[in-house]
């Protein structure tokens, strides 16, 4: 069994669709996202066409992807189906082969771990800068009546220590004289590309920043250290830790992403920048694994990682979001990250891609 078959699966689209006025954002609309098949992107493609089905809402979704195998073989449930195209493009260099205006672009393809930060440097910007203006250029060209960016925490960079948690006017430290810079800066000149859309396109624009973000659907290359703790526990080993663990993250399960992205679509304000995070889900990286391993049976060691996985790793120690201003608005997380890791490791046994 696949994962997205698991009925505990079906169960969180539903809830993610209990939001007043999604339906209304998705009649009738037709949809371009990028990162298909990413951990947001696939699950908010299964959450639109789920509503599609069950409510008969007339949605078309175009999913933007590099690499078509591995899409087909993801959303292999939808083949055929006149409402869902699978469109093989690398933003960075290909044009977006769709010719009909469209109403909502969702801009979630990028580099987002550790080892494509160091391995792959320059393709990390590029996606994030040059990738960004084209797939904004394209929105513009396409009549969207919505842009939706995800960026990210790593905007913030390091905490000066003078705030406890970052609101989105906080502008922390990054050295921008490092190969990690590379991520960060991107997605700043991505959400500045966004503001330019605005002023010269009168493109609508709405920005996530996105915490660091986990679930079922977890990629097997992802080098972020929850996902690598969460691939250890389903398959019943230690938990590595490769720092002393004292690193302070806020984090978010993917269904939350997803609600907080269509929410967006009907309630965020054109040009503004809104945090999201999960439930009491402020955690240290120690006490992190030391979770993961008590729900997974097994024990947490220490590892110093090599000098090219630690170029790519994040040097913020303590990175937690404020997300009162999503929040002022109507949205709330619905998961702590101990139900959060519970339904992911509830998977477990089912193929995740």
């Amino acid at each position: 069994m696949k994962y997205y078959e698991n009925s505990q699966y079906e169960t969180e689209l539903k809830d993610i669709l209990e939001y007043k006025d999604i339906f209304k954002i998705l009649k009738d609309k037709i949809f371009v996202i990028t990162g298909t098949r990413g951990l947001i992107g696939s699950m908010l493609v299964d959450t639109i066409m789920y509503a599609n089905q069950s409510y008969h809402l007339n949605c078309n979704v175009y999913g933007v992807v590099r690499n078509l195998e591995a899409a087909r073989w993801r959303f292999a449930n939808y083949e055929g189906m006149d409402c869902f195209k699978l469109i093989q493009s690398d933003i960075n260099r290909d044009n977006i082969q769709i010719a009909e205006n469209i109403d909502y672009f969702i801009h979630g393809a990028s580099n987002t771990h550790p080892i494509y930060y160091s391995a792959r440097p320059i393709e990390t910007i590029l996606t994030n800068t040059i990738g960004t203006n084209n797939v904004l250029e394209f929105a513009s060209n396409h009549s969207c009546k919505r842009f939706i960016f995800m960026s990210s925490v790593e905007i913030y960079g390091e905490n000066k220590k003078d705030v406890d948690k970052f609101d989105e006017n906080y502008l922390g430290y990054i050295n921008c004289n490092t190969l990690r810079a590379g991520y960060p800066e991107g997605k700043r000149l991505g959400e500045s590309l966004c503001q330019a859309y605005i002023k010269e396109k009168n493109l609508d624009c709405v920005i996530l920043r996105i915490s660091r973000a986990y679930g079922p659907g977890l990629l097997k290359e992802d080098s972020k250290a929850l996902s690598q703790f969460i691939c250890k526990a389903i398959h019943k080993e230690n938990i590595v830790l490769k720092s002393k663990g004292d690193q302070f993250y806020s984090y978010v399960y993917v269904a939350d992403v997803v609600s907080a992205i269509l929410f967006l679509l009907a309630k965020g304000v054109n040009g503004e920048a809104y945090n999201v995070s999960g439930f009491e889900s402020d955690i240290t990286l120690a006490d992190l694994a030391d979770y993961i391993a008590s729900l997974a049976g097994t024990k947490v060691r220490f590892d110093i990682p090599d000098s090219k996985e630690a170029e790519g790793y994040s040097k913020a120690t303590k990175a937690l979001l404020d997300i009162s201003k999503i929040s002022d608005l109507g949205w709330n997380p619905r998961y702590s990250i101990k139900e959060g890791l519970q339904r992911t490791l509830a998977f477990q046994g089912t193929e995740w891609g």
